[in-house]
Formats: C-alpha cells, structure tokens, sequence
C-alpha cells in the first residue's frame, strides 16, 4: 500500500509491506533500476548507497527491541531519494511509519528532499540511541548484579547481552561507511548548505558506534571477572574438601585398626573407644591449626 504527503512541489511515498504492484508502479513512474527494485524485494541486503543520474538507493539497517526474548533484531529501510520526492520502504519499520503519521497529523512542511531525508535518517538516530542507552544499562545492572545475584542468571544475562552487542556492531560497522559518503562530500544532494546536517549524522552515528564498542569492552571485561569469581570459589570449595580428605585419611586408618579381628593392645580395656575417639579429636584440631598456619584455609 502507498500512502503520499506533499509538499508543494516535494512528495515524500512511504511503502509498508510492499506488494508486486507497488514495485510495478515504481518502476513505470519513476524508472528506476530493475536492480533496485529487486534489492527491494529481497531481504537481509548489506547498507549502501547507489547513485544515479537522477537519483539515491539506500539500504540501511537499524534495531528494535523484541520484547518477547529482549533480543535486538534487525529491520531494513530502503530509501529512493530524488530531487522532489523521497520514497521509504519498510516492513512495519516502527520509526519511519511514526513520523509519516505524525508529518501527516502535523502537517509539518519539508522544502527539499534533502531536508526529509535528514529528518528521516535523525528520527532513526534517536530511536537507535535510546535502544543503545538501554543496552548500557544492562552492562550496570551485570555490573551490580555479578557479585550478588546467582551465577546462573549472570551467565545468561552476559549471554544475551554479548549476543545483542555483537549484533549491533556487525551491523554498525559497514553502514559507517554508507554515512561517511555523505560528510566526505561523497554524495552531493540536491540542496545547498547540507554539510553541516550530514556531518551531525555522522556524528551521531559514530558516538552510537563507539558506545558499542565500548560496551562490548565493559562486558568482555565483566565475562572475565565473573570467571575469577568463579574460579575463585571452586578453589575455595576444593581447599575444604582437601582438609576433609587429609584429615579422614588418619581416623581411617586407626579406625580399620580397631575394626580388624586381631588382638590388640588396650583392647579389653573399657577406656579405649573414648581414647581412640580423643586421638582421633586431636589429629583433627592439629591438622586444622597446620593449614591455617600455612594459610591454606
């Protein structure tokens, strides 16, 4: 279905959930590529940006939250930008149908393209942003969490939160490359006086990437340290068992004496079950004050 909102002599088509008909209607209006409109009906396309002789393809990616797991999944925008018309191209893409509602609602008026587009690429910033934001705060919480909360739940919240950054990070990295173009002077536009506005998506963009970066860093780092933890109280666990076993190795084998069918001495004396019980007490406190002097408990 394609919905329409102009602006003078600009009109911005946004296109959700694009059917055969809607690409046969771009291709016999606006003559674009063949190439294109089959990059548009195909999914999991790398970003990039095409230029022609009368105008831009762009395929960009950008994340949403899905609630149902709190995995970040991936949905792409594609973007036919010409001197008087900028047309999107989504499947449910939450950002982009929001501002064409709300541009509609508002009737908030754009004078170039170029303009739109800018607007378009900034809202996708923010929402981006905001997620990003929500990821850092999930680093604290695993931050707090890692020396108070059961090791089981820590190991699946590094998981899951490992699995979102990496995500992030392979999809941010070749699209830095798509807004580079534009700040480079790469892609010239239609409008005057745009440097300035392409170079603030840049920056934002590389702020957004950096951030997952470091993001990536705080939770390796923390992967790292919840292992030492860990490790820390196995060997903890293993000094007790080792003081139990080098303790029981002495009571065993004056207890195997005693349950032998020999003769013994003191054997008929009534004093020596409470002796042996006594020896065997003080191996036990001698053993304990050896490891605690060598420091081993």
């Amino acid at each position: 279905m394609i919905e329409t909102i102009t602006f003078d002599e600009l009109q911005w088509l946004h296109i959700l959930n694009p059917e055969e008909e809607d690409y046969t209607y771009l291709l016999d209006n606006y003559g674009f590529h063949p190439l294109d409109i089959e990059d548009c009906r195909a999914i999991n396309q790398r970003p990039k940006i095409d230029e022609y002789d009368d105008y831009y393809f762009l395929i960009l990616h950008f994340p949403y939250l899905d609630k149902s797991n709190k995995f970040i999944r991936m949905k792409e925008v594609k973007i036919f930008w010409g001197k008087d018309y900028i047309i999107t191209i989504g499947r449910s893409h939450w950002a982009v149908k929001n501002l064409f509602k709300q541009t509609q609602e508002s009737r908030q008026t754009y004078n170039t393209s170029d303009e739109l587009l800018y607007n378009i690429l900034d809202r996708l910033m923010v929402e981006t942003y905001t997620l990003i934001l929500r990821i850092g705060t999930e680093v604290d919480r695993i931050n707090y969490d890692i020396f108070t909360k059961k090791p089981q739940r820590i190991i699946e919240s590094l998981s899951l939160t490992r699995k979102n950054i990496i995500l992030l990070n392979t999809t941010f990295k070749p699209q830095l490359k798509v807004f580079y173009k534009f700040e480079s002077g790469g892609i010239k536009g239609y409008a005057e006086d745009m440097e300035d506005y392409w170079g603030n998506i840049l920056d934002q963009y590389q702020k957004m990437f950096d951030l997952i970066e470091d993001y990536g860093e705080l939770v390796e780092g923390l992967s790292k340290t919840f292992d030492s933890l860990q490790t820390n109280k196995t060997n903890e666990i293993m000094k007790v068992l080792t003081f139990l076993s080098t303790i029981m190795l002495p009571l065993t084998v004056v207890s195997s004496i005693y349950g032998m069918n020999v003769l013994l001495p003191f054997q008929e004396s009534p004093f020596v079950f409470g002796g042996i019980v006594i020896a065997m007490l003080i191996i036990v406190v001698a053993f304990f004050i050896y490891f605690k002097r060598k420091k081993w408990l």
